[in-house]
């Protein structure tokens, strides 16, 4: 309870400024500056090698800022890579293999021709003994006897083309076997190519790269010290525009809307203001420290909203300044 109390005070106090503040028509809310704060962590484990940050420094995006030892991470790269090159050396080939037979059916080609060739010499000379026989000039055994040659010719040449098929089939068959292993052994390949992208993409992080532009606000490591990814290098902030998170009271919530172009004023330190130009950015849907039960016109007046501001940054604004608000 007294936890709830003591968060209570101090919003009550702004609001009773805000509505002292219209009244007198010095400001219609305050609050402090703030900024988008970015903890930069590291992405690989090592060493650290490099970390050229100091607080206070103005940082470019994408800015190479420090380096990580990567000593083990390319010692994985160079293994994975390795592996990939066996790859190559593990394959089959099956030219020797398709050379034999190949030449094979170049001979057998060949030795078909030649009987072919022997076939239609034959095949004039069982025409001519035809003529003979038929004309009692020749006896009849002479017909029979290349009869016979000719289908013993026949035969060998059919024998001789089978014999091309089954050597086709066979150079056919070698290389598809050859091709089903390479398959087995090459499928390793895109996985193992994969882990030689991921541990390439663990290098490149080994390179500590600023990921904003902005102004370095809290350094937390230091070179020569062992980091771990995720662990925080430095907070980073862009500075240019800060936030005045300010709140209204419910009765001021209508007179408010996005984009709205309002005064911002902060004490100069002589007893005076500087103004600046804002914009408000963001209004919270939500009250603060709602009562439960709200029956009176009175308690409806105490909601409090957020409210973000916008303001350009001329240097002259800090994180944690105090800043008012002027809606008309």
């Amino acid at each position: 309870m007294k936890s709830v109390v003591k968060k209570l005070v101090p919003l009550a106090g702004i609001v009773l400024m805000a509505s002292c503040g219209n009244g007198n028509g010095k400001s219609d809310a305050s609050g402090t500056f703030e900024a988008d704060e970015v903890i930069v962590s590291a992405e690989a484990t090592g060493k650290i090698l490099q970390l050229n940050v100091e607080e206070g420094a103005a940082l470019a995006k994408d800015m190479v800022i420090g380096k990580i030892d990567p000593t083990a991470i390319e010692l994985q790269k160079e293994q994975a890579a390795s592996s990939v090159e066996a790859l190559g050396q593990k394959t089959n080939d099956a030219s020797p293999q398709v050379s034999v037979l190949e030449s094979q059916i170049v001979l057998q080609n060949r030795q078909v021709a030649v009987d072919e060739e022997q076939l239609r010499v034959l095949q004039k000379e069982q025409q001519r003994f035809q003529k003979l026989v038929a004309a009692d000039a020749v006896p009849a055994k002479q017909l029979d006897d290349i009869n016979g040659q000719v289908d013993v010719l026949e035969e060998k040449i059919k024998a001789g083309k089978t014999q091309l098929s089954v050597l086709q089939s066979q150079v056919n068959a070698q290389r598809r076997q050859v091709a089903i292993q390479n398959r087995g052994i090459l499928s390793e390949k895109d996985p193992m190519e994969k882990k030689v992208a991921i541990i390439e993409d663990q290098l490149n992080r080994t390179s500590i790269k600023n990921p904003l532009a902005g102004t370095v606000l809290t350094k937390y490591a230091q070179a020569n010290e062992f980091t771990s990814t995720g662990k925080a290098l430095y907070k980073i902030a862009d500075l240019s525009v800060l936030k005045l998170r300010a709140y209204i009271t419910g009765n001021q919530l209508a007179q408010v809307k996005l984009n709205q172009a309002v005064k911002v004023k902060v004490d100069d330190g002589k007893g005076g203001y500087k103004e600046f130009s804002g914009t408000i950015s963001w209004i919270s849907d939500k009250a603060e420290f709602t009562p439960k039960t709200i029956q009176t016109k009175e308690e409806r007046a105490n909601l409090v909203y957020a409210v973000k501001i916008n303001v350009k940054n001329d240097g002259y604004l800090k994180i944690g300044m105090y800043g008012e608000v002027l809606f008309n």
